[in-house]
């Protein structure tokens, strides 16, 4: 059916940006009772040790203090915090409490109390003696390392994913099209290099927190900072190994996600803490619980093969991934695939290979993080690209231009699905033209001891996991008209609420006030399967244009009994449902009246979808940057993109989402530095040792959108969340290049790094 677009591709405010701007209580320890018991984690000072004994009677008698648990008091069952669809492919690798610990920072002992004072009093007087193990530290030497990180006998993996705890590997795999070697060996062009990445923090503004009670029917009741709600049920579920009936998991707003609260870091230990005593109790993690003991991005080191014909037509992508786990599996088995399969199919090839093994290591686990894997792939094959295109003398756009993938192509090392929207040309076009590429490529000296280069990337990212992610709404009409719109899916301060009602609005042909949006309870909203994988706009937003579909078919049978006459006859326009060749009508507020008051059936639709492909967002970036020839020191001085999303749904949240993603990626290229101790301590411990970018580190940053129309997304829509944290690496690496003829592979790109390669 045709819509008339109102809402749609209009900047409407959130709907609740007033609640924020005025400081009304909306998050989670907001929200939580006073009398909650404060719940903290002893952690433990090594990589890798048994727990041979814990003394926790002192701990144990001071004032305030409620219980104090070790691994002997919780449960024995193995599970994973990955909030993932289940059977999840992460492995089942944790305990709530475990007597091996596997990294610095890993859990020894809960304690719950009153006050944090005594809290913490007791935290000081647990007494734990450890046989210290050796412990693998380089990622790049775990696999098939004679120390094993996870030797025990009940851990296991519920899908075939390449893993064998045996050797180390949470997961391996090949994949491929075509005779790589055969073309590779044909091409007069050929480059080998290797790139890597850190495991860089989300750093959001909200840390993890929890609290949980008990209510009036026994039931463990979690409030939580979460992404996953309905995975965060099951998993703590399976982790306190009571039934799924026992668990309602509840999600208030949230203070920023970006992938790190699609994992349960924070929720099993004050969960255990109310299942042991019976009372309230919350966990609130400090930041530096957050940087030693959460769930960053996947290190990865990345070797990439790249083949061009020579008039410059790509030949062959051959790319080898090697991803750092940490401790735990969680998102190890997943994250890594995107770094191949959502960097290779950017460019049309003869032959590709894909090649990736992830290793348990003895520290930090691993986890989401906005782009979640395609990040770390996309800086590699994007630089790889920028060098061959360097070692043919070819302009690096032109090289882009003749082999970049376009609308209507299959695209083999993507699952092989069809481009079916692609305005990649286009943003290449306008980012070129927006920035002054021919005037400024490759670098231009200012005369003042200075030089400023510019450079490019390409990225793509996806909508949804196809055939895996559900996302689902019900719709009903209330008294004099108005509607609840209840949703599962878990807006992290995006504005997905006000998105989905901007769809419904239109789908109904009312106000978007009239709209009220219902967040997330596991107990009464619908199964979806939580606000990650670029999901939300693309897939929960096809639900709703479902539901609103079958609510207004609902609505005209609803009058045509109250009027007496054929259905065939009305139309609804949002307000009434009238005959257009008669005089019969009646008000969407009379209907809503009378089914309230005469006992009638409800007028309810619900809508769950899922997609059976996963269509790309693409983008292009090209960055500006100026670099001392003294000192090394880099300037971002100009960073312009250009997003096709499909149909824009809301112009200013898209374009914050863009400049926020932009922000973090130009923090991962050039700021965020993570270093470990030679015991395994990390030392960026403090947002004073991990450095984010502010506002005045982020240069000039302009954005602008190429609309493709998607046909299988809710008004053309397709994903934003993540592709826009893509390209920031590989186009300030290669801007760098141009303006000091240093190469930087391995992130962050530092003055020091820039200096010394100079020297060179």
């Amino acid at each position: 059916m045709e819509r008339t677009m109102r809402y749609v591709n209009s900047p409407v405010v959130k709907k609740d940006a007033k609640a924020l701007v005025t400081g009304k209580p909306v998050y989670t320890d907001d929200l939580a009772p006073k009398n909650c018991l404060i719940v903290k984690v002893l952690r433990s000072p090594h990589a890798n040790a048994m727990i041979q004994s814990i003394d926790t009677s002192a701990a144990s008698r001071v004032q305030g203090i409620a219980c104090v648990l070790t691994w002997e008091d919780v449960p024995k069952k193995r599970f994973t915090m990955a909030g993932q669809t289940y059977p999840e492919a992460s492995p089942y690798d944790r305990l709530i409490l475990d007597q091996q610990v596997r990294f610095v920072g890993d859990a020894v002992a809960i304690v719950a109390g009153e006050t944090e004072k005594a809290v913490d009093k007791a935290l000081k007087l647990i007494r734990v003696k450890y046989e210290v193990l050796p412990a693998v530290l380089d990622f790049r030497t775990a696999k098939d390392n004679p120390v094993l990180v996870h030797p025990e006998d009940n851990w296991h993996a519920l899908c075939p994913v390449g893993a064998d705890n045996t050797r180390n590997l949470c997961a391996s795999a090949v994949s491929g099209d075509g005779d790589v070697e055969a073309v590779l060996a044909s091409c007069p062009y050929v480059i080998e290099r290797t790139y890597h990445t850190l495991a860089n923090q989300q750093a959001m503004m909200e840390t993890f927190r929890a609290y949980t009670y008990l209510d009036t029917y026994g039931r463990l009741n979690v409030v939580a900072s979460t992404q996953v709600p309905f995975h965060a049920r099951r998993i703590l579920a399976h982790a306190l190994d009571i039934p799924k009936s026992r668990v309602r998991v509840i999600k208030p707003r949230i203070g920023g996600g970006f992938g790190a609260k699609q994992t349960v870091v924070a929720e099993v230990y004050p969960a255990i803490v109310t299942m042991k005593t019976g009372l309230p109790a919350k966990m609130l993690y400090t930041r530096y619980e957050s940087q030693i003991a959460s769930s960053p991005r996947h290190e990865m080191e990345i070797t990439v093969r790249a083949g061009a014909d020579a008039d410059g037509t790509l030949k062959a992508l051959d790319v080898y991934s090697l991803s750092n786990t940490g401790a735990y599996g969680e998102h190890g088995p997943t994250t890594v695939g995107l770094s191949g399969h959502k960097s290779i199919p950017l460019y049309r090839t003869e032959a590709h290979r894909f090649v990736y093994d992830v290793v348990y290591t003895n520290r930090m686990s691993s986890g989401a993080y906005r782009g979640y894997g395609a990040t770390q792939g996309i800086f590699a094959v994007e630089s790889a690209i920028n060098e061959l295109a360097e070692k043919m003398g070819m302009d690096p756009v032109t090289f882009r231009e003749k082999n970049m993938v376009r609308e209507g192509d299959i695209m083999p090392a993507y699952y092989n699905e069809k481009s079916n929207s692609c305005a990649l040309d286009r943003c290449l076009a306008r980012a070129k033209e927006m920035i002054g590429w021919d005037e400024k490529y490759p670098a231009r000296d200012m005369g003042n001891g200075k030089v400023r280069g510019v450079g490019v990337a390409l990225a793509m990212q996806g909508s949804s996991i196809s055939n895996v992610d559900v996302g689902s709404v019900s719709i009903k009409v209330n008294d004099d008209g108005f509607y609840t719109l209840m949703i599962g899916a878990s807006d992290m301060g995006t504005g997905c609420d006000t998105i989905l009602a901007q769809m419904a609005a239109d789908c109904l042909d009312c106000d978007i006030d009239e709209i009220v949006v219902y967040g997330t309870d596991t107990d009464i909203s619908p199964y979806d399967s939580g606000s990650y994988a670029s999901s939300t706009t693309y897939l929960t937003g096809m639900a709703v244009v479902q539901a609103c579909e079958k609510l207004r078919k609902n609505i005209i049978e609803k009058a045509a009994k109250y009027l007496n006459c054929d259905v065939s006859t009305l139309e609804f326009d949002g307000k009434k449902v009238y005959q257009p060749e008669g005089d019969k009508e009646i008000t969407l507020r009379d209907i809503g009246n009378q089914i309230m008051c005469n006992n009638d059936d409800d007028l309810t639709a619900s809508a769950s979808h899922s997609s059976p492909i996963s269509p790309p967002p693409f983008m292009v970036g090209m960055a500006e940057v100026e670099v001392d020839k003294e000192t090394g020191a880099i300037e971002l001085i100009d960073y312009v993109a250009v997003v096709d999303c499909g149909t824009v749904v809301n112009p200013n949240l898209a374009r914050v989402q863009t400049e926020g993603g932009l922000a973090q990626g130009i923090g991962m290229a050039l700021y965020e530095d993570i270093t470990y101790s030679e015991k395994g301590q990390l030392y960026q411990n403090s947002l004073m040792q991990y450095k984010i970018p502010s506002r005045l580190d982020v240069g000039k940053i302009r954005v602008e959108f190429e609309s493709s129309y998607e046909p299988t997304g809710p008004f053309g829509a397709k994903s934003i969340g993540e592709i826009v944290i893509n390209t920031p690496s590989p186009a300030i690496a290669q801007a760098v290049y141009h303006a000091s003829h240093v190469r930087v592979r391995e992130l962050p790109i530092t003055a020091e790094k820039i200096f010394f390669g100079m020297q060179k």
